[in-house]
């Protein structure tokens, strides 16, 4: 039996992007197809008055009469943008956001984190949570997602299915954590916690060979919970696997780096510390980095690290108003990507992450005098976007609407519609294109996200 081959996916009109870290890329009447097989972008037409495009798509030999293609038409208060990028992100938390603010954060893994994790023995607790999990995050418009699992191999390996089955494009990885945590939640020896991160790395390769949508990222939770050999293994698997993506936190709370010198005399730093196990190089994603000396950026920039900026979780757990230096590592040319960090934050929307950069951004600002100002919209944006899928490693595949990527994008409706739309800001006659995506940034929510897709598959409608 012979399969009808799929139509092409066309879409007219705004199209909205950021190639560069402080500029916005706003493309009016833009034609743009998409191959449904592979979901690439194959066309992108800019200033192509409405009533051309017919005829633009016979030319093309795609005619929306004959079911060649399937077009979308957006109105003024529609536009495209690509999918958002979280690149932190601690899927067996979803369920306990809003927990524990304001305590420690050590205190905060002792009495809420470690016993919800330790839940995630049971293999249908790990379904219920990560199915709505990974259902919340797409209908928020995250299509790529760097995901700490639990200690669990089990649990480990249901999250990458249904990241695989529900079309999210994600990096999973099991925590590696032999010590430093409760009886009831930590691993045995890092030889069993060696073992079942060979068994996670295998399943997933299995389940997507060629990492279309699925990859495997090694996961020491922090060097607190991770014994030196634990760590020399993961660096030896890294040695050995060097297109496989690292995650792990630094720098993330005074006490926790207190913790860690005490535990780590022989290094300086962090830093100095994950630099000695092999575990950092441009493909490896630090988490939070709220404390950095001069050297230790510097170090990040010159090793190509990329860092995760989760400024919701930095201000509500961990003991201050931790604001990460974000102008200072772009200064120095360090990746920089949002990760929510739910459930240290309280919120799983990537938009309120990048509204608290702001935030937290004019902090730095007034703190530093001035050296360090605040980011701009655009630069939210970028950091959403395509900074995130640099510090994800995914830059030459998502992040922008460029002719050979893969469409991660979303569709976005401004419209204030009655009887149940968003409460974002009102849209006026007047309104610029700009004015209309600064409202959308600034005081948007899940609803006005009214379609996301990944790789050309439409994951919510």
């Amino acid at each position: 039996m012979t399969t009808a081959p799929q139509a092409q996916l066309v879409f007219h009109g705004t199209l909205i992007h950021s190639k560069v870290l402080d500029e916005l890329t706003i493309l009016e009447n833009a034609v743009l197809v998409v191959d449904p097989n592979d979901g690439r972008i194959i066309r992108l037409d800019e200033n192509v008055p409405r009533e051309d495009v017919p005829a633009l798509l016979r030319s093309l030999g795609l005619d929306d009469a004959d079911g060649g293609a399937k077009t979308r038409y957006l109105e003024r208060t529609e536009f495209l943008i690509p999918g958002f990028v979280d690149t932190h992100n601690h899927a067996p938390q979803y369920a306990q956001r809003g927990l524990g603010q304001s305590m420690q954060i050590l205190d905060w893994l002792s009495t809420v984190t470690f016993p919800n994790e330790a839940r995630f023995a049971d293999p249908a607790h790990a379904q219920r949570i990560y199915s709505r999990c990974v259902d919340s995050f797409l209908r928020q418009g995250i299509t790529t997602a760097a995901y700490y699992g639990s200690l669990h191999a089990e649990a480990t390996q249901i999250l990458a299915d249904l990241c695989l089955a529900k079309g999210q494009r994600a990096l999973v990885g099991k925590c590696n954590m032999d010590r430093h945590a409760p009886p009831s939640y930590v691993e045995a020896s890092p030889e069993a916690s060696l073992r079942d991160t060979e068994a996670c790395l295998a399943h997933v390769e299995r389940i997507d060979p060629a990492g279309r949508l699925v990859r495997y990222v090694l996961t020491p939770r922090f060097a607190i919970s991770c014994s030196d050999a634990l760590l020399a293994g993961l660096g030896a698997i890294a040695r050995r696997r060097p297109d496989l993506a690292i995650q792990t936190h630094v720098n993330e709370a005074r006490s926790e780096m207190e913790f860690t010198r005490r535990l780590f005399p022989a290094f300086g730093s962090e830093i100095d510390l994950y630099e000695h196990f092999g575990l950092l190089s441009p493909r490896s994603i630090l988490a939070h980095c709220c404390y950095m000396s001069e050297r230790e950026v510097q170090q990040v920039a010159a090793l190509g690290c990329g860092v995760a900026h989760c400024p919701v979780a930095n201000m509500t757990v961990g003991g201050g108003f931790m604001a990460a230096p974000v102008r200072a590592l772009l200064r120095a040319g360090v990746k920089v990507g949002l990760g929510t960090d739910s459930g240290g934050g309280f919120s799983s929307s990537l938009l309120d992450a990048a509204r608290q950069a702001l935030v937290a951004s004019n902090t730095r600002e007034v703190a530093s005098e001035g050296e360090d100002r605040g980011l701009t919209i655009a630069e939210l944006f970028y950091l959403a976007t395509l900074g995130g899928a640099q510090v994800c490693g995914l830059e030459e595949k998502v992040g922008t609407f460029q002719v050979g990527k893969e469409f991660d994008a979303l569709v976005i409706n401004a419209a204030d519609r009655a009887g149940g739309g968003s409460v974002m800001t009102m849209i006026e006659e007047e309104d610029s294109l700009n004015t209309i995506f600064e409202k959308f940034i600034m005081t948007g929510d899940d609803r006005n996200i009214e379609q996301v897709y990944v790789r050309g598959r439409l994951v919510k409608s």
